[in-house]
């Protein structure tokens, strides 16, 4: 059997839709579904899609306990990671764990690992 990541969906307080729909757009996903106040979805042209959509309860995620730790999404250069540090300095999110910075125990031969992560205002963390 072969397969792949086909979608996620992060469920959100959709009061917060605006930072979702300009970290998408800021990482150049196109928006392939929208139902406003309600759910939209992101396609890239590498890999499966997002989906943001209206929590029906309330609560955050504890990202040390069992479940989703983060979500990650790859860029090309090294530049993107101090760009998305710029963009949300700008929009007053702090980085978290001292990113960016390299960790070359999580690369891969041949490959530089450099991240940033950050959380969403729904305690959803995130790295780029």
């Amino acid at each position: 059997m072969k397969s792949h990541l086909y979608h996620i969906q992060i469920n959100i307080d959709y009061g917060n839709i605006g930072f979702y729909k300009s970290l998408m757009e800021f990482l150049g996903w196109e928006v392939i579904f929208e139902k406003e106040g309600d759910v939209i979805g992101y396609h890239s042209e590498h890999s499966g899609d997002v989906w943001i959509a209206n929590a029906d309860k309330a609560g955050t995620t504890d990202y040390d306990a069992i479940g989703v730790n983060h979500v990650a999404f790859r860029v090309e250069q090294m530049n993107d990671i101090e760009e998305t540090g710029q963009s949300l300095e700008k929009q007053n999110i702090p980085a978290l764990f001292e990113t960016p910075r390299h960790r070359p125990e999580f690369a891969q031969e041949g490959e530089t690992y450099y991240q940033i992560i950050f959380e969403s205002p729904d305690k959803i963390q995130f790295e780029i």
